[in-house]
């Protein structure tokens, strides 16, 4: 019986650069890379100058906007629970009329919105002055919908230090004129990671910023947050 050998030709890697012009352009190259993906970070910190502090700082709004932050057997995750709390809080010293909680509800077994308003009425805001907000899928998704269907023009976002800034910068380009409260939290792994999360997530937020593309689910106008505004203070 006779073999056939059959030569597979690889493709050549381009060679490294050598000599010193080459690892000069090899230089030039990894640090125009690393401008490049500092500048989406650089811009929200441009665009929310003077608009971060905590609960002491956040002026009078009417409405406070609570990004939700995942779930853990039903129950809001510990750092949800303190964007919350903030929240709680503002209501309690008159900063803010009513809570917008906006967060996923993609699936029937998975209700972040529901879990926040709990939440919000465990810890003394009347039900009535709570508006869910169940496609926030994602930031620029909460403050397209936020402006479009429950019509909020100003507002106080409410989320952990590393992502508030990001937050401002969208809302402010889907057209709500936002304060944020950037909820202090203990540096864990957790934190770490969404540090770093963020330095990615800063790029998609420039596009949404610039192209304004729609969110997920749009739908009609809701009365929410006004019917919840007319209602009266309620404490």
């Amino acid at each position: 019986m006779r073999l056939w050998r059959i030569e597979v030709k690889r493709p050549r890697l381009p060679a490294p650069p050598s000599g010193r012009r080459g690892r000069r352009r090899l230089v030039q190259a990894v640090m125009a890379g690393c401008v490049l993906a500092l500048l989406p970070s650089t811009w929200t910190y441009a665009a929310t100058g003077g608009r971060i502090g905590d609960v002491d700082r956040a002026p009078e709004r009417e409405v406070a906007i609570v990004f939700g932050a995942g779930l853990w057997r039903g129950e809001p995750t510990p750092y949800l629970a303190r964007r919350l709390d903030a929240a709680a809080e503002l209501y309690r010293t008159g900063k803010v009329r009513v809570v917008l909680v906006t967060g996923d509800n993609g699936r029937e077994e998975y209700d972040e919105p529901d879990a926040m308003r709990g939440y919000l009425v465990r810890h003394g805001v009347p039900d009535k002055h709570i508006v869910s907000d169940y496609a926030g899928f994602d930031t620029w998704d909460s403050c397209v919908r936020a402006k479009q269907i429950f019509g909020v023009e100003r507002a106080v976002l409410i989320s952990q230090g590393f992502h508030i800034r990001r937050a401002v910068a969208l809302c402010d380009a889907a057209g709500v004129d936002g304060f944020g409260v950037g909820v202090d939290d203990e540096h864990d792994v957790t934190w770490y990671y969404g540090g770093a999360r963020e330095m990615f997530a800063a790029g998609k937020a420039a596009l949404d910023a610039t192209f304004k593309p729609d969110p997920h689910f749009l739908g009609e106008r809701e009365k929410g947050v006004t019917e919840a505004l007319a209602d009266g203070p309620g404490r």
